[in-house]
């Protein structure tokens, strides 16, 4: 197989990379040239937000693939000029979406046929919010690939490369020691992917030529906050003392969910939307998620490796508790 990586050098993109190389497929990587790509790829260079003249060195090329595989995640007209590029030069699209693409509130257990966020083109330009701008890069993938574009809605992704910080964040922290804030109920279920398991997936799923929109995420509950804090405890062999707090606590100290204390939720339709979607159709088609302390062992291990300090991408703002206001929420 030969595979057209736009992208390729970083988390999602670089765990496709590297499991088609271990396929011993034909890699082409397409980048900006921030971030070395693996070794063993061919490197292609260019912008793509500089649309026709950013994408030169991908239309000089000579030759054709059998997949291309699209994470970006910035306006569509990105996608759009790339997938229109490659539509007579590529087998098939896989493009890396999200499940944010549902319009809001998505219930629990909301599968592929839910309602979609409005108001999204592949057109779009400027600053396009996060929805939308997935939603119209999925329209892009669809209007050049149609029945051979593959839409992966992935919700939560952690694992080694995580360059988003929540993953990296628990462990560094449960790294330090002592008392550590934990968000209650130890019980409430998590729904992610391991960055790797999605990387597998996309290259099985678009070698059988498979199609549309699929959750590209694990079943709810596959680990829960306990199992997830006591692994990060475990693996850092810190001795951390974990504080469970209740969400009420929480909430009225000001702890933002989701950014301020990583991954926790406290129940509610944004629980449901993020930790509650439908999984069985990418299931059925041969998802299969790691155990959590696969995942988080091997984080652990990538972070020591860097030194400690995980990557963050300059788009999204970093993560974490403040300290003062864990110190103020320990003294309670």
């Amino acid at each position: 197989m030969k595979l057209l990586m736009l992208g390729g050098t970083e988390f999602v993109g670089r765990a496709v990379t590297e499991a088609a190389l271990e396929r011993d497929w034909e890699v082409t990587v397409f980048h900006r040239g921030h971030h070395a790509p693996p070794p063993g790829v061919r490197a292609l260079t260019g912008d793509r937000t500089g649309g026709e003249r950013g994408l030169a060195a991908l239309a000089d090329h000579a030759g054709d693939w059998d997949l291309v595989v699209d994470t970006w995640s910035g306006v569509p007209t990105v996608v759009r000029d790339a997938a229109r590029l490659l539509a007579d030069r590529a087998g098939h699209y896989t493009y890396v979406s999200s499940r944010s693409v549902y319009a809001y509130p998505a219930p629990a257990g909301l599968d592929e046929d839910g309602p979609l966020v409005g108001g999204a083109s592949p057109d779009e330009e400027g600053d396009v919010p996060y929805d939308r701008a997935k939603r119209g890069g999925e329209l892009a993938a669809l209007d050049a690939f149609g029945d051979r574009a593959l839409l992966a809605r992935a919700g939560l992704i952690i694992g080694p490369g995580e360059n988003i910080g929540r993953l990296p964040w628990w462990l560094t922290r449960i790294a330090r020691g002592g008392p550590v804030i934990a968000p209650g109920p130890r019980t409430a279920q998590l729904q992610y992917i391991d960055a790797r398991d999605l990387a597998s997936w996309i290259l099985d799923a678009a070698a059988a030529g498979l199609h549309g929109p699929y959750n590209t995420v694990s079943r709810p509950g596959h680990t829960t906050m306990g199992e997830l804090l006591d692994t990060c405890v475990r693996v850092t062999g810190s001795g951390a003392e974990l504080r469970w707090t209740d969400p009420d606590t929480l909430l009225a100290a000001g702890v933002e969910p989701w950014s301020g204390l990583p991954v926790w939720l406290p129940e509610g339709e944004l629980y449901d939307a993020l930790h509650q979607g439908g999984h069985a159709r990418a299931e059925a088609a041969g998802l299969r998620c790691r155990p959590v302390g696969e995942t988080v062992a091997d984080t652990w291990t990538w972070l020591r490796e860097r030194g400690g300090t995980a990557p963050q991408r300059p788009d999204r703002p970093a993560v974490g508790l403040d300290p003062r206001l864990e110190e103020k929420l320990l003294a309670l």
